[in-house]
């Protein structure tokens, strides 16, 4: 059983009252809770969470700049991470161990981090060691469990973020000739490609099956992807890409590097979530934009700039499911407990796996 599967088998149930209440009576007693307790608690938000939420968050952005920003508000007792399981653990690991994180709801949680468990990568790491010997250095994309980043941290290797991901597979292939990139395969495929790594040079290690899926020379392979993905990126496609070409032929295609590789080459920008947001706040008015990421982001970014024509680049598209768990209802509810004296829903990662998870955040963190 993965962490993500163990905390969901934990969660709590939500009280029937707060299911029973008004959305303005949830509103005012977060909006009292919220002030009765000051800079005592603070409310990151994740940019897929609903505006429900957003709404009282303190601070919106992407998993490691909230983890930051709980880092620096040490006045912040309680944390109250409106996100997802790995970003509530980040938030805890860079804490001080005077604030409590909380997570709303333990069920939220994400897929692709939930593609590579503790004991899956470290049988990979064996295994590829016997192929590759003592040439490889592990990455981890910040979406990832705790444990990942300890055994990341562990080799000497680091995490690395949607923005600064060439910037680190670049530091890596300066400490080794090869890297082993997890968890995200899309990912990891579009910066190597960026740095000018060939597709062939490529393989992909499948956790399921315990193999390396590769048809070349081993001495040939310089990056090897964990075959995990975003379940919301992988889905859109070349024939979205191909609609909005014949439909809107000026319209500029923006999406973001967790998509797959032929999505990405045929778009007309590809990067971060903060680089998606600041290049349509930057863009002309009257400028038209496809963007290819989660749903609750673009229909914020639309409310946002109505003087640009802008839709998501898969009509289709639902939010991600497990992004989208915290609700008004649970978050009132993880406050009320607060205010109560509880603390339910704590999110502790133990030593020393937490220390080996900071070393991987701070080998990242020193190279800005």
């Amino acid at each position: 059983m993965n962490i993500f599967q163990t905390a969901e088998k934990q969660a709590k149930i939500l009280p029937e009252k707060y299911r029973m209440m008004t959305v303005k009576e949830l509103e005012d007693r977060a909006r009292e809770i919220k002030n009765r307790f000051g800079n005592k608690l603070f409310i990151p938000g994740h940019h897929y969470q609903k505006d429900e939420v957003i709404q009282f968050a303190d601070a919106t952005g992407d998993s490691l700049k909230l983890a930051q920003l709980s880092q620096e508000n040490t006045e912040a007792e309680y944390i109250v991470f409106c996100g997802v399981h790995f970003m509530a653990e980040t938030a805890d690991i860079l804490t001080s161990p005077h604030q409590k994180v909380i997570l709303p709801d333990m069920r939220a949680g994400c897929s692709m981090a939930d593609m590579a468990d503790i004991s899956q990568t470290e049988r990979a790491w064996t295994k590829l060691q016997n192929l590759f010997g003592d040439t490889m250095l592990p990455l981890t994309y910040v979406n990832s469990t705790a444990a990942i980043k300890a055994f990341v941290g562990r080799y000497g290797g680091a995490t690395v973020t949607s923005s600064n991901a060439e910037k680190m597979v670049g530091w890596a292939f300066e400490q080794k000739q090869r890297i082993l990139f997890l968890p995200d395969q899309h990912l990891g495929r579009n910066t190597a490609y960026n740095l000018g790594i060939a597709l062939e040079e490529m393989a992909v290690w499948n956790p399921i099956t315990d193999q390396l899926e590769y048809e070349g020379q081993l001495e040939d392979v310089k990056v090897i992807l964990w075959k995990g993905h975003c379940s919301v990126h992988e889905n859109f496609t070349i024939e979205n890409v191909q609609e909005v070409r014949e439909q809107y032929p000026d319209m500029k295609i923006i999406v973001h590097p967790e998509c797959r590789r032929e999505v990405v080459e045929l778009s007309d920008m590809a990067g971060s979530t903060n680089y998606i947001i600041e290049a349509i706040e930057h863009s002309e008015p009257g400028s038209s934009w496809a963007i290819g990421t989660e749903m609750n982001l673009v229909k914020r970014i639309i409310a946002r700039h109505r003087d640009k024509k802008i839709l998501s680049l898969n009509p289709h598209m639902c939010p991600c499911l497990t992004m989208n768990r915290i609700d008004l209802p649970h978050l009132v509810w993880s406050l009320e407990a607060i205010g109560e004296g509880e603390s339910q829903n704590l999110i502790q990662v133990e030593e020393p796996t937490a220390a080996y998870a900071k070393l991987a955040l701070d080998r990242m963190l020193e190279r800005p």
